[in-house]
């Protein structure tokens, strides 16, 4: 398992569009990709489901940890990580 905290810079945050996209790109993995979120991280949000996504709330400017367990972990949490810190393809 491998995680790395992120800032969303996105102006609108993870709303329908950009939590699409997130989907979209980690269904390309094969390992199971979540973020955490809140004050503590408490929170826990499924990064291949559209809903689980748009539940978390996320703000831009709000921090997530991204989480990613599987055969291509690193990968995934490489690819991932860049594919939000630049936009998420907006």
């Amino acid at each position: 398992m491998v995680s790395q905290e992120l800032k969303i810079n996105n102006p609108t945050g993870l709303h329908l569009r950009p939590a699409g996209n997130l989907c979209r790109e980690a269904m390309k993995f094969k390992s199971k990709v979540t973020f955490n979120y809140g004050v503590e991280m408490e929170s826990s949000a499924n990064a291949k489901s559209v809903l689980s996504v748009l539940g978390a709330c996320i703000k831009s400017g709000d921090s997530i940890r991204l989480v990613c367990d599987g055969a291509d972990e690193a990968e995934a949490l490489e690819y991932l990580s860049k594919y939000i810190e630049d936009g998420l393809g907006e």
